[in-house]
């Protein structure tokens, strides 16, 4: 069987928490984030520090921002959808809830899963929501981590929670093995063409998926948690270049036609999944003071330099990617 079993079994246990997921549905209007007008273009989304979702004018990030009641470890929004992962603890073990909310953040759905909050991503329609958590381990820098990355389905109801078991191609060969990890999903405007990072043996692929067939093949290895362009030409993503905790991964662009890559000006390591805010720039969090983070932007061509956006943020994300400037801040 697979590597849940080969694990402690206060796991195993957690794993039985991630199988029985829940989905509810609630229609109160009073729900959380009632205080953001997400209707509204031109909005940058995001996690303040205390965790609460806020909203600043694209165009003016370091304007003040308006913040809601919602609180979540991970957030994402795109297409009138939002995803935001609480952290709980049930019965002694981490888990987390996945909340799926419309565009007024008001709860739609939830679903009860096991771990700890990772990564969170919806379609540009707004249909598919991915989310990742760990189920041990802390972060992508441990030894012996392991996730569990599931995708819903919003307009079927339908939720995979846990994909790893999806027929996987490496170099066109049918791969099997018991270590299979899929994080950081991302999808296409199709919402059914999405991209992943596997780890499998030691090393991280690329993937390329497609829901309908229900099958992922390689694209190429060291490329961890993509993000596709809103043109659906690139993918920005985090390569490891370093062994060591500081500089362990650089910000990358792939050409997905000529599978040219293309280092960003950003030099200090970065572990986020990036978020495009137009064809030309991405945004992510990094590091910021009192062991916080703040968000920054940084040409997608490899030039420019990095500048501040947001201070005290992190998970920056919008219901409509904005192809205005975006301005900046010191």
């Amino acid at each position: 069987m697979k590597r849940a079993l080969s694990l402690a079994a206060a796991t195993v246990t957690l794993a039985a928490v991630a199988i029985t997921y829940a989905v509810t549905a609630t229609a109160d209007p009073s729900a959380a984030g009632v205080e953001l007008d997400t209707s509204r273009p031109g909005q940058l989304l995001f996690l303040d520090a205390a965790g609460r979702v806020a909203a600043v004018p694209a165009d003016d990030p370091g304007a003040a921002r308006t913040v809601g009641d919602l609180h979540c470890r991970r957030f994402h929004s795109s297409g009138g959808t939002a995803v935001c992962l609480v952290a709980e603890v049930r019965g002694g073990l981490p888990g987390t809830s996945a909340l799926i909310l419309d565009s007024g953040l008001r709860e739609t759905n939830r679903l009860n899963l096991a771990g700890i909050p990772s990564r969170a991503r919806v379609s540009p329609s707004g249909r598919m929501v991915a989310w990742t958590v760990f189920v041990t381990g802390e972060t992508y820098n441990a030894t012996g981590f392991s996730t569990w990355t599931g995708i819903l389905d919003t307009r079927t109801g339908y939720p995979i929670v846990n994909i790893e078991t999806i027929p996987l191609y490496l170099d066109r060969r049918r791969h099997h093995a018991a270590d299979v990890n899929v994080w950081g999903v991302t999808f296409a405007a199709d919402d059914n063409r999405f991209y992943a990072t596997v780890s499998t043996q030691g090393r991280t692929y690329l993937v390329e998926g497609d829901y309908r067939k229900w099958e992922a093949r390689s694209l190429r290895a060291d490329v961890e948690c993509p993000s596709l362009s809103p043109d659906g030409r690139r993918l920005v993503f985090k390569k490891r270049v370093s062994s060591s905790a500081d500089g362990a991964w650089r910000l990358h662009v792939l050409d997905l036609a000529t599978m040219r890559e293309t280092p960003l000006a950003e030099t200090v390591s970065v572990d986020d999944q990036v978020q495009w805010l137009s064809d030309e720039l991405v945004a992510y969090a990094k590091p910021g003071a009192a062991g916080g983070s703040d968000i920054w932007a940084v040409p997608a061509d490899g030039s420019g330099s990095p500048r501040l956006l947001i201070s005290s943020a992190s998970s920056p994300s919008g219901f409509e990617v904005t192809r205005q400037p975006v301005g900046a801040t010191t």
